[in-house]
């Protein structure tokens, strides 16, 4: 049976989320953008939060930690090794190839280098979640502030390997901003067209897009898709490999 999902919007547009094991009592939250709305939602569930899983050092990924342990001063915080030096004292130094278990539920950590060069993702198999913060966004990628496209392109890879129907917790309400960058590259594809109307209902009711499923990623995200013929013909790569494809939208992105 999968945890408990539950998705807590914080700052201006970030994701932080709560995930629940109810026969051990375990609970984790993924970044912490924010204390108040995650004490709150901890605190209308009944929940001890026993551990903080970090995907990167950004502070509005990380700037609620302090006020949120006064609170839970047991909670395990646990974050990339390669990291350490620039995020919040960590309990636990994780690596790719690692895991790490709340509750019944072992956790894999994945390396996704490219937004930052110590960013990491955490999958959960049986319940079929992955926590990517600001690698893997739906229908987009976090912008390369640190590391190389070449970089991105393999950690989006890895992401793209997960079973399909993998849900996919991102760390930001980006999507309707993506969705028209995404229609610029590929207008052709009926899937995004579809996935664009929903997601203007979807925020015009003020609901959330995230998480959004792997399928669905690969379906309409063009950062995902250097492989389709639409999307290199828009870059002007027609045949190229996949990698340059990938560069080339991350690149027409960044001027949108």
């Amino acid at each position: 049976m999968a945890f408990d999902l539950v998705t807590i919007p914080c700052l201006a547009d970030n994701y932080a989320f709560l995930v629940h094991d109810p026969d051990t009592g375990d609970t984790a939250v993924v970044d912490v953008p924010e204390a108040a709305p995650i004490a709150a939602e901890l605190a209308s569930r009944g929940w001890t939060l026993t551990h903080v899983l970090l995907t990167h050092h950004h502070h509005d990924h990380v700037e609620g930690l302090d006020a949120l342990k006064r609170d839970w001063p047991e909670a395990v915080v646990i974050g990339a090794a390669a990291d350490a030096h620039r995020l919040p004292p960590l309990d636990l130094r994780v690596k790719e190839g690692e895991t790490i278990t709340v509750g019944i539920e072992w956790i894999g950590v994945i390396d996704v280098p490219g937004h930052t060069v110590g960013h990491i993702a955490y999958h959960f198999p049986e319940s079929g979640y992955a926590f990517t913060g600001d690698s893997l966004m739906a229908l987009g990628c976090g912008r390369l502030f640190e590391g190389t496209a070449a970089q991105m392109f393999d950690s989006l890879s890895k992401i793209a390997a997960l079973a399909p129907d993998t849900l996919i917790c991102s760390g930001h309400e980006y999507t309707a901003a993506n969705a028209r960058f995404a229609l610029s590259i590929e207008p052709d594809n009926p899937a995004l067209q579809q996935r664009a109307r929903e997601i203007e209902a979807t925020r015009a009711e003020g609901g959330f897009t995230v998480p959004s499923t792997l399928q669905l990623e690969l379906d309409t995200n063009p950062f995902l898709r250097g492989h389709v013929a639409e999307v290199q013909n828009t870059v002007g790569l027609n045949g190229a490999d996949p990698a340059d494809v990938f560069a080339a939208v991350r690149k027409a992105k960044d001027s949108f």
